[in-house]
């Protein structure tokens, strides 16, 4: 949920010409509860794979991951964790492993494959990766993951209280996504501001000079960010944009 005082404050920024993108791990189909609580902005989905525009659902540009790219990943990660299971992220849907049992409702039609690769024949915007076992920590999956696909994909999680990982194609990130798409505007690294809590979003927290990691977020934040927002419970974000803007609190 985006608090009242977090939807003010950026509209605040909004009313004053400033560029407001939403850099998310979520696919656009789950972005109409940002698009109906923020009627301004941009988006960049799917961890940076997505140009979205998320108030007439249109998908803008996309980096996908290639399909050798997608079979390859799969097998070497298969090869080091042998409890993994697999999903295969597109623009509007999703298909899955029946060993995958994702944390949220995929409808009751979505029942599975014994193999992803059986359905892997286009690109994707991203794979999803997990233990459903909670064999491994998502950290501890990114670890290996990191030496795995080196070269190969763009590998980060969002929680780190999860065993899940998300994959995007080689040199594919937030930060990335955001760099490009800010140089198109004409703003540079030093005209940007970056809120994030997790490793998908470090890559954001670097690229951009004034950058905030949330106070409740992965502890490894602070070390691509410049600075620490209180939590988001606090309205973290909002009191930042706020002394950036001189607003009165």
């Amino acid at each position: 949920m985006i608090s009242e005082r977090t939807k003010a404050a950026l509209n605040a920024a909004h009313q004053l010409g400033i560029e407001i993108f939403y850099a998310t791990g979520r696919p656009p189909r789950w972005m109409p509860e940002i698009a109906k609580a923020l009627t301004f902005g941009h988006s960049i989905c799917a961890n940076g794979a997505l140009l979205y525009d998320i108030h007439n659902e249109r998908v803008l540009e996309e980096w996908a991951m290639p399909v050798q790219n997608q079979i390859e990943t799969v097998n070497r990660l298969r090869r080091k964790i042998p409890e993994i299971s697999f999903a295969v992220e597109w623009h509007d849907y999703f298909l899955r492993e029946k060993k995958y049992l994702p944390r949220w409702d995929v409808g009751q039609d979505n029942v599975g494959v014994d193999d992803i690769r059986e359905i892997i024949d286009s690109p994707a915007i991203k794979i999803m990766a997990r233990c459903s076992d909670q064999a491994l920590t998502s950290d501890q999956m990114l670890r290996i993951a990191k030496i795995e696909l080196e070269g190969i994909a763009t590998v980060t999680h969002s929680n780190p209280h999860d065993s899940l990982l998300e994959i995007n194609a080689h040199g594919i990130s937030k930060g990335e996504t955001l760099a490009r798409i800010a140089a198109r505007y004409g703003i540079s690294a030093d005209e940007t501001v970056a809120f994030g809590d997790n490793p998908n979003d470090f890559t954001m927290l670097a690229w951009a000079s004034r950058s905030w990691a949330m106070a409740d977020g992965h502890p490894d934040a602070i070390n691509h960010a410049k600075f620490v927002a209180e939590p988001h419970e606090e309205d973290g974000v909002a009191k930042e944009i706020e002394k950036l803007l001189e607003l009165p609190e």
